[in-house]
């Protein structure tokens, strides 16, 4: 088998890929010159399947990438992995079937394959010659991987670093809740949640034309993305509780019960002084501009809002971590910004040594009456020292305890650690939100500034105790990571979620009703535990839910929008639950339900409705 012979079987494929003959022979020489008599066995199939491929990455700067999602052809291209995809998608020769069988193989197995594309002299000539069979474009009925596919954005086309062509993004896995039946077990309890990342994360995907992974959806953070017009507590308690029941929208049959917390607001003045240690990821996996460059023009927006009596401090990490500002007031912002305008991304990732330094720094600096926390921004990719989820996780806990909360900044895409983000979080007493557009930067970091830095109650957890006459069977949307036991409840050594000032959380039962139900005079008891920021011993709040069944077109606006997003959650979930749904009436009441968008999060939700009908589609 000669060179010759391999090229002329290439271009009988395209004759463009004439112009890229002498890359492709160096390729080729290679291979031969390592094994002069190499037939078309297996070993030399697989090396040169590798060669191409790589040939590919080296040229991505140049071109992008190219995918397909769920029968979506996100544009990109390659240089020498031309070969790739006029041989995965229009194979007609014995021998170069032969070789880009594995890739075919392995492209089909995953759901959702990477094809590198010419370079962009030779896209028109290409997208003449390769004829792609519809039927052979992976489908939404293929299985989702467990690592997703991120994406293509604008980013990919900046000269940034190569990226993998395949994701290695992870999201801890999701089983939705299913019904449950009353008399069996009538308790529900679960912690509180006022995590956003995942509604700015599946956003991201949208927009950039792909559906997201299953488990990258956590409905309730989707809810709580928005506020919702709940009375404002009055008295000594922090929240207020509102409670709504009325025609379930998906389902006729069913019926949903609302459950809506408000948290007193506080004005961003009145704040107590801040004592910020902010730990960026500047590793090698940041450089792309939605990661670092997004990041410290996010920053900005935040050190403009910081005043003289709050504290900044500055620790970044990329192989050794180092303080690259050390404790500075608020008011010295020209510093602060020359500090953040400094870093740059390189180097692997030492999280833990960096958690170590900065939470040692945050301690050094603490402020008894103020605000002392830690801010980390990151990709997630932890992968030097103590990198384990379950070491990390065990050292934040132990910090939370000393009174420095964690907030978590999520960043990037490809290589981005969910998972990890969100347990880091979770254990730190402290929020996670995803920044994917400056936009975002400024909802997280100044427009909820006073949520996101003052905690006004901590442990919050709630407990839902049915009516056997009155419900058959319930099942909670979303939260299915933030179940408890029944007795986790009155137990206060037991962790849960922490409200923020302004902070509005709110749940949604999908009730089946029991037979005979409209005799029963009431539906539920709710319970709310939670403690003082200061306090270590739990309080206790419980309010009663009337069995009075709203008709669906007197229910709030509160009811039809968080009901809206619930259901497009569950739609991008693939749900049994919204098997019935119907996009185009979901779009509708979200519309109907808008109110006063004073930012516009709710206009932009409905585009992401149109958006995400048309993906379905």
């Amino acid at each position: 088998m000669s060179i010759k012979e391999i090229l002329e079987d290439l271009y009988k494929l395209d004759p463009a890929l004439r112009s890229e003959e002498a890359e492709l022979k160096e390729i080729i020489e290679k291979l031969l010159a390592q094994k002069p008599d190499a037939e078309a066995d297996e070993d030399f199939k697989i090396r040169l399947k590798e060669e191409l491929l790589s040939g590919a990455e080296r040229k991505k700067k140049r071109a992008g990438f190219f995918l397909v999602h769920r029968k979506e052809v996100i544009r990109a291209a390659g240089l020498a992995a031309a070969v790739v995809a006029v041989l995965t998608f229009s194979v007609r020769s014995e021998l170069i079937t032969d070789i880009m069988n594995p890739v075919k193989m392995e492209l089909e197995e995953t759901a959702m394959a990477p094809v590198p594309l010419p370079s962009a002299e030779a896209e028109s000539t290409l997208a003449d010659a390769v004829d792609i069979d519809e039927e052979r474009v992976l489908t939404a009925d293929a299985p989702m991987m467990k690592r997703s596919l991120a994406p293509a954005s604008e980013h990919f086309f900046d000269d940034g670093p190569d990226q993998d062509l395949v994701s290695t993004e992870e999201y801890r896995e999701i089983t939705g809740n299913g019904f449950i039946l009353t008399a069996e077990q009538p308790v529900s309890t679960f912690s509180i949640d006022v995590d956003t990342a995942s509604y700015s994360n599946v956003r991201r995907f949208i927009t950039s034309g792909a559906l997201p992974d299953p488990d990258a959806v956590r409905i309730e953070e989707l809810i709580n993305y928005f506020s919702y017009d709940y009375p404002e507590p009055d008295g000594d308690q922090p929240f207020s509780i509102s409670t709504e029941y009325s025609a379930c929208p998906w389902n006729e049959n069913n019926r949903l019960l609302h459950i809506g917390l408000q948290g007193w607001d506080i004005d961003p003045a009145e704040l107590p002084p801040a004592n910020l240690v902010f730990l960026l990821d500047s590793s090698g996996s940041m450089q792309d501009e939605n990661k670092l460059p997004l990041l410290k023009d996010s920053l900005s927006l935040l050190i403009e809002t910081l005043r003289p009596e709050d504290r900044v401090s500055i620790v970044a990490y990329a192989g050794s971590a180092g303080l690259v500002l050390p404790p500075t007031a608020g008011n010295l912002k020209s510093k602060i910004l020359q500090a953040v305008d400094r870093l740059e991304a390189g180097g692997s990732t030492a999280g833990g040594e960096g958690l170590e330094l900065v939470y040692h720094t945050a301690a050094e600096n603490f402020f008894p009456d103020g605000n002392n926390r830690v801010i980390l921004a990151t990709d997630g990719d932890f992968n030097v020292g103590q990198s384990s989820e379950e070491e990390l996780t065990d050292f934040i806990e132990k910090k939370r305890d000393e009174g420095i909360s964690l907030t978590v900044l999520g960043l990037g895409m490809g290589n981005y650690k969910d998972a990890r983000m969100e347990a880091l979080a979770d254990n730190g007493n402290g929020n996670y939100s995803y920044i994917d557009t400056i936009n975002e930067a400024n909802k997280v970091l100044i427009t909820e500034l006073s949520s996101t830095m003052l905690t006004i109650a901590k442990d919050v957890k709630i407990q839902v105790v049915f009516n056997k006459s009155a419900v058959g069977s319930y099942r909670l949307i979303g939260y299915e990571n933030r179940h408890l036991t029944a007795a986790d409840f009155n137990d206060d050594m037991k962790d849960a979620g922490d409200i923020g000032a302004g902070h509005s959380v709110t749940a949604l039962y999908e009730i089946i009703p029991a037979a005979g139900s409209l005799r029963a005079e009431n539906l539920a008891e709710i319970r709310f535990r939670y403690k003082k920021p200061e306090e270590d011993q739990s309080r206790l709040i419980t309010s009663t839910v009337d069995n009075v069944v709203r008709p669906l077109s007197e229910a709030s606006d509160n009811f039809i929008f968080s009901a809206a997003v619930a259901e497009w959650g569950m739609l991008l979930r693939g749900s049994e639950y919204a098997a019935d749904s119907d996009i185009s009436r979901l779009r509708l009441q979200a519309s109907e339900a808008a109110g006063d968008d004073r930012f516009g999060y709710r206009a932009e939700f409905i585009g992401l409705i149109e958006e995400t009908e048309k993906l379905l589609d």
